[in-house]
């Protein structure tokens, strides 16, 4: 609802920054660390999603199309995107979050996956991310970020100001980022598909001691609200935006 203008005809993964859906950049992030087969869980207007991939060469590479027969050639232009895989797993357009999970289960593959929303950039180290999901030999790593500030931040001294800083981050505790790393035995503590992962099955892995949380003190933006939207778009024609940090 707090994003509705963008997503009464789309899914909110498809609502642009820069021209492409959040979605691919997300993706990009991914594809940037060696991580190029993706299970996409489509939900409310996945058709939306699938017309975008079914249709990805054609709309975003070269082409050559021959009027005479209709054929249509696809010129190899694409760099970040063309070893990508991309399964489209329909999902349920009410299932909870720990469901959408159950139903990709059979695309996965027998070790340890990866998985995130599809509403929030950032600059987290996905190499640093797996190697900590290792040495705890946890079934499951959760990515912490601190939430961003909406609001910039004084420092006063006597009345005067001594420093000012523009939407910092929080120095509160850490929130759940996304950025998963779980083992296939981890989809066991799911109950029931309408189940939210955020809730009882993290719980369930906390009590269990088997939740590993990686500290990400970098990037991260999520995208709830139209001004989220705005902001994320702002960053992207600045042509430094947080979540494309160097390798």
């Amino acid at each position: 609802m707090r994003l509705r203008e963008e997503t009464e005809f789309r899914p909110k993964p498809m609502v642009e920054i820069g021209g492409r859906p959040i979605l691919w950049h997300i993706m990009r992030h991914y594809s940037r660390y060696g991580h190029h087969e993706f299970v996409l869980c489509l939900g409310y207007r996945g058709d939306v999603i699938r017309e975008y991939f079914l249709d990805y060469l054609a709309m975003n590479g070269d082409v050559r199309v021959c009027l005479r027969d209709g054929s249509v050639e696809h010129l190899d232009t694409l760099e970040g995107e063309r070893d990508w895989s991309v399964t489209l797993c329909e999902t349920g357009e009410r299932t909870g979050t720990a469901g959408r999970l159950l139903r990709a289960r059979r695309h996965l593959d027998a070790g340890a996956f990866m998985w995130t929303y599809g509403d929030g950039v950032a600059n987290v180290d996905l190499a640093k991310l797996a190697s900590f999901h290792r040495a705890k030999g946890r079934l499951a790593t959760a990515t912490g970020a601190r939430p961003p500030s909406r609001f910039g931040e004084l420092e006063v001294r006597d009345g005067v100001a001594t420093s000012f800083l523009e939407k910092p981050q929080l120095h509160t505790g850490r929130v759940n980022a996304g950025f998963f790393v779980m083992e296939p035995s981890a989809l066991d503590v799911i109950e029931d598909e309408g189940e939210m992962f955020e809730r009882g099955p993290m719980e369930r892995l906390t009590a269990k001691g088997q939740l590993a949380v990686f500290e990400h003190a970098g990037y991260w933006a999520p995208m709830d609200t139209y001004r989220d939207m705005v902001q994320l778009n702002e960053e992207w024609d600045s042509g430094s935006p947080g979540w494309l940090a160097p390798l």
